[in-house]
């Protein structure tokens, strides 16, 4: 789920961080790359939010250890950015989640960083402009060996924190500042959104020793059975399959291939191969109950893998800001005002921002610099807002 406006338009918005092409060849495998967060592969890159355009930072493309859903070893690809501003004291590092960039390896935002093609780049071009690192995950299985595990809450968490710890532990960024004693922010809209908020949910029990000041989160799929059912014929129809292909590429025994029916089956194989502004674009308007023979949604085995990526069942342990449009045509208002609600009853620090008529797109451009703000904040070491009362 990503920046779109209507119809075709939000289509071609929804390639927000349209990647093409691949990354350049790595490095030979680090030796003892066991632990999560461990890099096992890097090499330089570029970071160009448009074609050619100078930004002033060194890049590293990298593989590192992570964790599946299913809590078993895997390796996930991302980007670190630094800027080139002669800084060695320990600078801030935000981990950066991407929204919905679609499910072919050719997607990954570390494909299009070099080439200029990853629209999000402009947004994290503005964290960089503030003399922070980022580190921006792939997620799993885009840009690694097997399928994205796209809307794996728990998986999209844990491959957020562990950019971080890479960034961490990569030589080249630590000489530019980012180490241990980095203050880390979590940032992220839409399916970055997602990751985000399962990150800021994660971080006690996962990754404890990243310095974690504050979320900031927006445009939030909190449910995803309450989003999918929203999105059911409408513009956002895509993105129903496309969840389900991620929900079906971390747990298998789901079997989507047994509900499917001639023209779902070659849905699916085109959403495999396309971003995600094509994605969007060929299955606007679509209904489930046009691609499937049954709809796996209604199974009581694929609800409960849904139910286990629904946000607000812990409790960050850091500060959050959280927004959303009222007028979101893609994630529901209520589901945002929902986990706002579940976190607040939990004694989580939350600031929560209404954007009065924005949809899915002005959510996260006009979101995108308070959120930033808040987060320079929250680095300074100023007390967070709440608004929980």
């Amino acid at each position: 789920m990503h920046l779109r406006a209507t119809a075709l338009g939000t289509a071609a918005a929804l390639a927000l961080s349209l990647g093409t092409a691949g990354s350049a060849v790595a490095d030979p495998p680090r030796a003892a790359a066991d632990r999560p967060g461990d890099v096992v592969t890097s090499t330089p890159t570029a970071f160009h939010p448009l074609p050619g355009q100078p930004t002033r930072t060194r890049a590293w493309h990298l593989t590192y250890r992570s964790t599946s859903a299913k809590g078993t070893p895997n390796t996930v690809s991302g980007t670190v950015i630094v800027p080139d501003d002669g800084r060695t004291g320990s600078r801030p590092l935000v981990t950066y989640a991407v929204g919905t960039v679609g499910l072919a390896d050719s997607c990954a935002p570390s494909a299009g960083f070099p080439k200029g093609t990853t629209m999000e780049a402009n947004l994290i071009q503005q964290l960089t402009a503030r003399g922070w690192a980022v580190a921006v995950t792939d997620y799993e299985g885009l840009g690694t060996p097997g399928e994205h595990t796209y809307t794996v809450g728990r998986a999209e968490g844990q491959a957020v924190l562990d950019a971080a710890r890479a960034a961490e532990r990569l030589p080249e960024a630590a000489a530019a500042g980012v180490t241990a004693d980095s203050p880390v922010g979590i940032m992220g809209y839409s399916q970055g959104g997602q990751a985000s908020s399962w990150a800021a949910e994660l971080h006690r029990s996962y990754a404890p020793e990243l310095r974690v000041k504050g979320t900031a989160t927006g445009g939030v799929p909190a449910d995803l059975r309450e989003v999918a059912a929203a999105n059911d014929g409408g513009i956002g129809a895509g993105l129903i399959l496309m969840a389900a292909i991620g929900q079906n590429a971390a747990f298998p025994e789901l079997h989507l291939d047994t509900y499917l029916n001639d023209r779902g089956r070659r849905a699916v194989a085109f959403l495999r191969d396309h971003c995600v502004a094509i994605d969007v674009a060929a299955e606007l308007f679509r209904k489930v109950s046009d691609v499937t023979v049954t709809n796996p949604l209604e199974r009581p085995d694929w609800q409960a893998r849904l139910r286990e990526s629904t946000l607000g069942t812990r409790t960050p342990d850091a500060p959050v800001y959280l927004y959303h449009g009222t007028a979101d045509e893609l994630i529901p208002y209520a589901v945002g005002a929902r986990l706002r609600a579940e976190w607040c009853a939990r004694g989580a620090r939350v600031q929560w921002t209404s954007i009065p008529l924005g949809e899915h797109v002005l959510g996260a451009i006009v979101g995108a610099a308070p959120a930033a703000d808040w987060l320079a904040d929250r680095f300074a070491g100023r007390p967070a807002p709440d608004n929980c009362t």
